[in-house]
């Protein structure tokens, strides 16, 4: 193999991992991004937690949720997310609960303080993670909201 060929060879190699490697980053500052995504799986809506941090109210398929942005450095700058779905008078037993944080690899379950059925899941992106990466997350909630909302007989 001569010298051009090698080169050749070498930057069709470079060009394509290149490609592969130039995704876009998303992270705590990056609200409206993740609001973006988050209307992708339905109804968003942008609103302000109690303590000023950024928070989003939705629904999927019938079923709201919220999403906190934690850990803000002045409301901004967040380095998690906390998506939370909480079933008023829904009441499965703790059995049941500790069934579900068993079998299940994802989502948080507990009963709150009126022993009403929470389900959360928290991500990090203190650092960013890809867009991909962020849409597959909403993916996976999607799903474990799904599930969680059959698993205890939630009505839509």
């Amino acid at each position: 193999m001569d010298f051009r060929a090698i080169l050749a060879a070498a930057l069709l190699v470079g060009g394509s991992a290149s490609g592969a490697w130039s995704q876009t980053m998303v992270d705590g500052t990056n609200v409206d991004e993740i609001a973006n995504v988050a209307r992708g799986y339905g109804s968003v809506t942008m609103d302000k937690a109690s303590n000023g941090d950024p928070m989003i109210s939705g629904k999927i398929e019938g079923v709201s949720y919220y999403m906190f942005f934690r850990n803000c450095t002045d409301n901004a700058n967040c380095e998690d997310l906390n998506f939370y779905a909480g079933f008023l008078d829904n009441k499965p037993t703790i059995d049941a609960i500790n069934a579900w944080n068993r079998d299940k690899r994802f989502g948080k379950a507990y009963l709150d303080s009126d022993l009403d059925a929470v389900i959360e899941f928290d991500v990090n992106v203190e650092y960013g993670i890809s867009d991909k990466n962020l849409d597959s997350t909403f993916s996976v909630w999607s799903l474990i909201l799904k599930q969680f909302a059959d698993y205890i007989g939630f009505e839509r």
